[in-house]
């Protein structure tokens, strides 16, 4: 990718308000580089194609939909993520046996459903080694869609989310194309398009099984139409050749996600690409990333590492190098629950409680990431609205 540097506009220059909390101002993805605390286009990685993202920042992205209300990865919680006003919606892809893809945060969807609960599925539990981790349950790989369908989704994490337990049951697993043209039929509603971020999970584990992910994505989007550079749908994963091979295909916009300090991708592992994230979040490693992708999801840890006692330190600079080389920074989680927040933002004793989430929002806004993941769209909003107006 050839970077080309140029003047840009300050960061409140292109915010505004309007839809749902925020307005449209945009996140450029058309080749210019960008300085830390600004907004400015950056370049595709597609034949040259320029991509641009007509979204607000920070933007708001609805993690699973709105997996602190409802069930995660259901068109229930998909509609509220919409209906509260989330940019962009996320959905996590899983094959199943006959070639299907559907939305499921994991294979393994014994947390997910009630597939436990179905006698005629017992025999199907088993014990697999995915990304070098041993798991024992019920894998989406293992059953046909129809077989899945007559299955319901439940709340994923009952002991934090005891109200989410109301809605087990109420929805069944949701196929991507169903997705697809749910957010179809939801834009022409609405009179603009529903964005979606899209996530192919384990993609080399699958391949193993001749299960390949992006293939069969990019049929569905194509499809759809929403290959293009101006496509509102950004693809990511946490294996980079997973991304590397769709920015072959499409050119729809790219980020890759990082996991904590000192991991390794799987399919480093797998190929014996000795790089870890440390690799990664250095300067070599962005420019690298850079070449074929958009962005970067990192977890929040990398953008401000917690100390002993779990709060807050020092930012770290990944925030100013990734603009150096022209990526936008998308990092999760953020969850309103004390137990999923920094210490210094917990309130009182109990760990399922809601604590200060709006100052850890404007903690991580600071930073200058340009949006971020949560499972409450709703306060995310009204922290980026705050932000925004400072």
């Amino acid at each position: 990718m050839t970077e080309r540097v140029q003047a840009v506009p300050g960061r409140r220059a292109v915010m505004g308000v309007g839809a749902a909390v925020l307005g449209t101002a945009a996140i450029g993805l058309t080749g210019t580089a960008r300085a830390a605390g600004t907004t400015a286009e950056r370049s595709g990685g597609h034949g040259g194609s320029g991509h641009r993202l007509d979204l607000p920042v920070p933007t708001v992205i609805g993690h699973r939909g709105t997996s602190g209300y409802r069930p995660e990865h259901t068109l229930g919680s998909y509609q509220l993520a919409l209906d509260m006003g989330a940019h962009i919606i996320e959905q996590d892809l899983v094959p199943t046996r006959d070639g299907h893809l559907v939305c499921r945060h994991e294979n393994d969807i014994t947390a997910t459903t009630d597939v436990s609960a179905h006698p005629g599925f017992a025999s199907r539990r088993t014990t697999k080694t995915v990304d070098g981790v041993p798991l024992t349950g019920w894998f989406t790989e293992d059953f046909t869609l129809a077989e899945l369908k007559t299955l319901r989704a439940k709340e994923r994490i009952p002991g934090n989310r005891q109200k989410n337990t109301l809605y087990d049951g109420r929805w069944e697993i949701p196929t991507f194309e169903e997705v697809l043209r749910w957010a179809d039929r939801e834009g022409r509603r609405r009179g603009k398009p529903v964005w979606l971020y899209v996530e192919t999970k384990h993609p080399t584990y699958f391949r193993g099984l001749g299960l390949g992910l992006e293939e069969r994505l990019v049929k569905l989007l194509r499809r759809y139409d929403r290959h293009r550079a101006q496509s509102p749908l950004i693809l990511q994963s946490f294996e980079p050749s997973s991304i590397q091979r769709l920015s072959k295909l499409v050119a729809t916009p790219r980020v890759v996600l990082l996991s904590g300090a000192g991991t390794q991708p799987w399919d480093f592992k797998a190929s014996g690409d000795p790089r870890t994230t440390d690799d990664l979040v250095r300067p070599a490693g962005l420019k690298w990333m850079a070449s074929f992708a958009q962005g970067i999801g990192p977890t929040l840890d990398l953008i401000i590492p917690k100390d002993g006692s779990g709060r807050l330190a020092e930012p770290t600079t990944l925030v100013r190098d990734a603009h150096a080389q022209g990526l936008i920074l998308h990092p999760y989680t953020m969850r309103n629950e004390n137990t999923f927040l920094p210490a210094d933002f917990r309130r009182g004793t109990d760990p399922n409680a809601y604590g200060d989430a709006f100052g850890a929002f404007a903690a991580y806004f600071a930073t200058g990431i340009d949006g971020i993941f949560s499972d409450n769209p709703d306060t995310a909003l009204l922290a980026a609205a705050d932000f925004a107006g400072k």
